[in-house]
Parts: C-alpha cells; structure tokens; sequence
C-alpha cells in the first residue's frame, strides 16, 4: 500500500495493482518484448487488447448490443464540438441543461453548430444545487438533451437522470462514470474523459447508440464523425495505446472487485463519512445543496482563507494530497473516485476533526 492518499479531481488516483501491471508492460506487453508504448496499434496483441477491452466496458455497465463503444482523443472537450456537430443540424434544436462550468462550455461550442435551448441552469443559485424537474423546459422534438452527470468543480450530482422521453439523453460523465448503476438504454450518448475514474489523461470513452452514428452531415471532416470512428473500431487513426491498455486494467481491477455494484456500495460508505464530517461541524462549511451532492466530489470551505491555506499544509503533511479546491471556487474539495480507498477518506476525517478541535 501507497502512504499517499490522492484527492486529485483529474488526472486523479488509479488502483495500485493497474500500476503495477502498467508498469510491467511499459517494460514488455504481451511477451512481445517490446512496450506497450512501442506496439503498433495495429498488430494483433494490441487488438485483441482493444477487443477485450471493449468487450470489458460493455459488460461492467451494461451497454446493449445495440451501442458501440470508441476510444476516442481529445477530452471530453473535444466531444462538447463533436455531438452537436454529428447531431445538430438542419435547423433543428438541442437542450442543454446547465449545472456547471463544463456544461456552460459545451452549451458554448453546441451554439457555434446550432440551436440551443437551455432547458434549465442553477447560475443564479451559484451552482450549488441540480434543478428539479419541474424547472425543466425541454423543447418538444429536440434532437438530443444534453447534461453533465457529475460536477467537478461544484460538487453537485444528478441523483435521478431527467425523463426525456423518446429525445436522446446525452450526457458528459468524465467524473462519475463506473461509480454508480444506471440504465444505459435511456442514453443515446455518453461520454467520458478518462483521467477522472476510467485510467489516465489521453483517451475518451465514447459509448453511442449506433443509429445515432449513422445519420451525419456529409461535409463534416472525416475525424469528427462518429461513423468513421464505429466504422474503424477506433483505429481510423493511431489510437492512445497506452491510455487503453490502462482502461483495460482499471475494468479488470474493477470486475475483480465486484463491479459497479460494488464500487456503489463502496462509494456510498466513502461519502457518507465525509458528509457526516460536514454535518456535524459548525467550523466546515458544504458548499452543496444536500439533494444535489456528488460521491465522487466533495467541496468545503473553512471559516477563513489563512486557516484554509494552514489546513492544507497540515494535510500535505500527513500524505492526504490534491485537496485544494478549483481556482474558480476556492475552499478545499475531496475526490473519491473508485480507486480511493475507504482508509484514505477515514484518514481525512480524523484529520479534520483533529483540525477542528485545535481552532476552535
């Protein structure tokens, strides 16, 4: 075991035995003598990883047969131009909900292709809470109704994804992707940066309903349609090979350990100590409505900056790392992505108690 906990939101903490199974192939991948970081992405040992690989993301979440899974590049910013461009045209209108910085910037780039509609946003409320469904004004027919799953920044979470009957639900869940259990067939994308709790920085998991694939404007380049990308299974052009044999050994370590299911249980238990923390202190302060709270994102705030500035340093001492809040927000936030063990949260707990009690 690492002495380290890492709270980091992104690139963020991966389970110690993809680490060491990573770095066993930087060394030599499949008995092929060569790195992973050598291999063509071509040749067989790498597809049949790719293969597996897929056939792994579609197992632990899920995914009907009728959904196609891409390891795509660019981020999740990337995809915040690519659905709109795919799927947002002739004159049509898409909905965007907005909980977020991440979502106002795909609401961004979707209105340099066409027309948006927000259908709600919490700007006004600070971003401290998810809207009610009741808030919702979705357009009749729109092409697609896009949300981000999970705040980053903000700490707020959709506890129950929104009714859009038959308009597809497209959602950005870089930050909570694998963490919980949901249908994906209500979806007809979703995709995820993968550096948060999938595997490192440089590949995005696309998982798309393949008609929704299909049916793309003729003049848009080659590299931004999804059916070049389906057309290829991923491999139109050299692939992040590396990125992907990790996300190949974070859903190995996750199958392992139970799946989703139990990753959910887990990460249940990871935030109910620390919102207990929150809850009983007059001297922390949660930043997030309480029916809006992220399992994966915990921001607070301390009574001044000095004692913030002083409660991080102490921290860093004690090996509970990358606690610092966004630079937008300020305060402190706690990530517990699935690789963050129960023993680190309850490390952070004592810490803060400890805390409390020398500055009160």
């Amino acid at each position: 075991m690492r002495d380290v906990f890492n709270f980091n939101p992104g690139p963020a903490v991966l389970p110690e035995p993809v680490l060491e199974s990573t770095s066993k192939a930087v060394l030599n991948f499949a008995n092929t003598g060569m790195s992973i970081m050598e291999v063509s992405h071509r040749s067989k040992e790498f597809d049949a990883l790719l293969v597996e690989t897929e056939s792994l993301v579609a197992e632990v979440m899920g995914i009907p047969e009728n959904y196609k899974v891409l390891f795509l590049q660019g981020g999740a910013s990337l995809q915040f131009s690519m659905v709109p461009m795919n799927l947002l045209s002739g004159g049509k209108t898409a909905d965007y909900i907005d909980t977020g910085s991440w979502s106002s910037k795909a609401i961004k780039e979707a209105r340099k292709v066409g027309k948006v509609n927000v259908a709600a946003s919490t700007k006004d409320d600070k971003y401290t809470r998810i809207p009610s469904p009741s808030e919702l004004k979705l357009t009749p027919g729109a092409v697609y109704c896009h949300i981000t799953s999970n705040n980053t920044i903000y700490g707020t979470q959709w506890q129950t994804f929104p009714d859009t009957g038959n308009v597809p639900l497209v959602a950005d869940m870089s930050s909570d992707i694998l963490s919980r259990q949901f249908d994906v067939s209500k979806f007809g994308i979703i995709y995820a940066g993968a550096q948060k709790n999938m595997g490192p920085a440089g590949v995005t998991v696309v998982v798309i309903r393949k008609d929704l694939a299909g049916d793309v404007p003729e003049d848009l380049p080659t590299m931004l349609k999804y059916s070049t990308h389906v057309e290829n299974s991923s491999t139109f052009n050299t692939c992040p090979v590396l990125a992907i044999f990790v996300v190949h050994e974070v859903l190995k370590w996750l199958k392992n350990m139970g799946g989703v299911p139990e990753m959910e249980k887990l990460n249940n238990k990871k935030a109910a100590v620390l919102y207990d923390v929150l809850d009983s202190s007059s001297f922390y302060r949660g930043t997030v409505q309480k029916d809006s709270r992220s399992r994966m994102n915990v921001p607070f705030r301390l009574p001044t900056e000095e004692l913030e500035a002083e409660f991080l340093a102490g921290a860093n001492k004690r090996d509970l790392k990358g606690l610092k809040g966004h630079r937008s927000v300020g305060g402190m936030r706690a990530s517990l992505y699935n690789a963050l063990p129960l023993e680190g949260v309850q490390k952070l707990a004592d810490f803060m108690a400890e805390f409390e009690k020398l500055h009160s």
